[in-house]
């Protein structure tokens, strides 16, 4: 890591990763709710971690590419990254999600960057630059413009407890494994680095999907073909590709300038919905993303 007082400038290969992945992410709001419609919230994530697994088995039997056994500390560090990025990440967010509301949940994700941005100066010895710190301003300046002031006033805590607990659990956490598996990628590379993450995920989460299947007298043979595309989109490009690019990114520039990347993910969110939807765009969006992308801009070089 570079601690110079010259800011680094962020590679074009990372801002084009770190964008596709949030593009991705930014596309999984629509995916996930179409799946929750009909299929139970962990057998969700489950199937989600699944089909992501199967997809770094084929690319690794596809290369002839073998992960080296670094020892159990090694593979205890990676266990605890699978926790806070990938399988209980998710499945504490999916849950969160049906017991809150969608307002409270995306004012609550404004707080990831900051989350990282705090552990990676304490952690990584990142340093916090006024210039930073305005990217990071005007960012969550604009969200909260493209969010519009119906979002912002409906925000409820009484009755979202539970819901809110989980939701700001899961940013949390995603923060942590941000922070920490960027030194792991400079050890073993982004691409075994999330390979191991996710398998280590769906194993621990095939048990409990199963048991949920169980308790709600579920059966995946039920499950529809709509449901199906919205489960394999969130295991192909959310899991497997997003969190590859994501991981690449963090390892080409600083946790903070990856992390205010995430900011552009709810004027994304909003485009696609409004391209989905047949929704009109307003004003608001444009204004919003504009800001966001400045903020971005003026972190980069902070």
């Amino acid at each position: 890591m570079n601690h110079n007082s010259t800011p680094v400038a962020v590679p074009t290969r990372a801002k084009i990763a770190l964008f596709t992945a949030c593009l991705f992410w930014a596309a999984s709001f629509i995916a996930t709710k179409t799946a929750l419609e009909t299929v139970p919230p962990i057998t969700v994530v489950t199937l989600r971690m699944i089909v992501s697994a199967l997809c770094f088995l084929v690319w690794f039997l596809a290369a002839g590419r073998i992960i080296k056994y670094g020892g159990l500390r090694w593979l205890g560090r990676l266990f605890i990254l699978s926790l806070f990025g990938t399988g209980l990440h998710y499945g504490i967010q999916t849950i969160g999600l049906k017991y809150t509301t969608a307002s409270n949940a995306s004012l609550y994700a404004v707080t990831g960057p900051i989350t990282i941005t705090i552990i990676a100066a304490l952690f990584l010895g990142e340093k916090v630059t006024r210039k930073k710190l305005l990217g990071i301003g005007l960012a969550i300046l604009g969200v909260m413009i493209v969010m519009g002031i119906d979002t912002l006033t409906s925000f409820e805590l009484k009755g979202n407890m539970l819901g809110d607990l989980l939701v700001l659990t899961s940013i949390a956490m995603w923060g942590v494994f941000a922070v920490l598996s960027k030194d792991m990628t400079t050890k073993i590379g982004a691409v075994d680095l999330t390979a191991m993450v996710t398998f280590m995920g769906a194993i621990y989460m095939i048990p409990l999907g199963l048991m949920e299947m169980g308790t709600e007298n579920f059966s995946i043979t039920t499950i529809r073909l709509e449901a199906w595309l919205a489960i394999a989109f969130l295991g192909v490009t959310c899991s497997f590709l997003a969190t590859l690019l994501y991981v690449y990114g963090l390892q080409e520039t600083e946790a903070q300038k990856a992390a205010v990347y995430l900011y552009t993910i709810p004027p994304m969110t909003y485009v696609i919905a409004a391209f989905y939807l047949g929704e009109t765009m307003k004003l608001q969006l444009l204004l919003g993303s504009v800001i966001v992308f400045l903020g971005v801009y003026l972190t980069e070089r902070g």
